[in-house]
């Protein structure tokens, strides 16, 4: 079997493994979510209403307070919203798992144990 028959089968049990269905259904969750969007957008407004009043000479501070007010309650929405949570916890999750699928495959190649410790022993094959 060649190198982009055995990625091919790879890419295909990686599809199937729970975390990156998990992952899967977590941005689908965080797409279909219509409260956390709009939150998302105003933030995103409220972030370029502030970059607009930051360029002017002659900015009014109480505006820029208020909007940076309203950006932090904001970015407390979101990051405390349960579906962005999954989110980032499934994003983190498959990122280790990522990690872990290259660190084998670079020890396969170089017979030496990644660098760095990933402090999850099931990605190690032994301390020091």
């Amino acid at each position: 079997m060649g190198i982009f028959e055995l990625a091919e089968q790879l890419g295909k049990t990686l599809k199937d493994d729970a975390r990156l269905v998990r992952l899967a259904n977590a941005k689908e969750a965080y797409e279909k979510d219509e409260t956390l969007g709009g939150i998302l957008v105003e933030f995103e407004v409220q972030q370029k209403a502030l970059e607009n009043e930051m360029v002017k000479t002659e900015r009014e501070e109480e505006l820029v307070k208020m909007i940076r007010a309203r950006i932090d309650a904001l970015y407390k929405e979101i990051t405390e919203n349960p579906v962005f949570v999954e989110l980032n916890e499934a994003q983190a999750e498959v990122n280790e798992l990522m990690n872990s699928v290259n660190n084998t495959i670079m020890f396969n190649i170089t017979g030496e144990l990644p660098s760095s410790c990933t402090h999850d022993c099931s990605t190690c094959g032994g301390c020091h």
